[in-house]
């Protein structure tokens, strides 16, 4: 029987990371009302050898198709919880996807190269994290020049950030926005590295 009593119980109902105990809502195919992978994939602009980082893959919901757009190109998973890179990499081996890597944040500095990135995303994350500084820090590092750094909030999320919240973060680490897809209820906003 599943204990969700505590910090899980408190995390569920409320803000911060979402606990890996209920990954596997995070897989029901209701998502793709907000947001469906097909969607992603078009408003991401992927070629096949795009070098891609997804932030908070979780279970790896979107990873699968990802993964699958870009056969030349690699697909780096990223989580602060092992059990859900676990669940991802589980699901992605069973579909025989090879062109992906799993990697444990810490919450702070990526320990990842420089200009590597041809995409970074974040679906529904970036609300959740302390040191969102930082990581805006880091993505502008790791993305190459022209690359884009995909950041969307879906509604029902109670981390969620407003469009004017995600902008003056991000164009204070030297992005530029580029496209907005959706209204403040579901949005994905871009931003390109010049």
């Amino acid at each position: 029987m599943l204990n969700i009593n505590g910090p899980v119980k408190k995390s569920f109902s409320g803000k911060g990371v979402f606990p890996y105990q209920y990954a596997f809502t995070l897989l029901l195919p209701i998502r793709n009302i907000f947001l469906s992978p097909k969607k992603l994939i078009e408003r991401l602009h992927l070629t096949d050898n795009n070098f891609v980082l997804e932030v908070g893959s979780g279970p790896g919901y979107f990873s699968t198709k990802i993964a699958e757009e870009i056969p030349y190109g690699k697909l780096v998973l990223a989580d602060i919880q092992t059990e859900m890179l676990d669940i991802a990499k589980k699901r992605l081996h069973k579909r025989n996807i090879s062109n992906a890597e799993y990697y444990l944040c810490g919450g702070r500095a990526f320990d990842l190269q420089s200009n590597y990135f041809d995409r970074i995303f974040l679906i529904s994350v970036l609300g959740e994290v302390t040191n969102k500084d930082i990581y805006l820090s880091e993505f502008y590092r790791m993305l190459k020049q022209n690359g884009i750094l995909s950041i969307s909030e879906l509604a029902g999320d109670p981390d969620k950030m407003s469009i004017n919240e995600i902008k003056i973060l991000a164009e204070k680490y030297n992005f530029n926005f580029s496209e907005l897809f959706g209204t403040e209820r579901n949005y994905t906003i871009n931003f390109k590295k010049d």
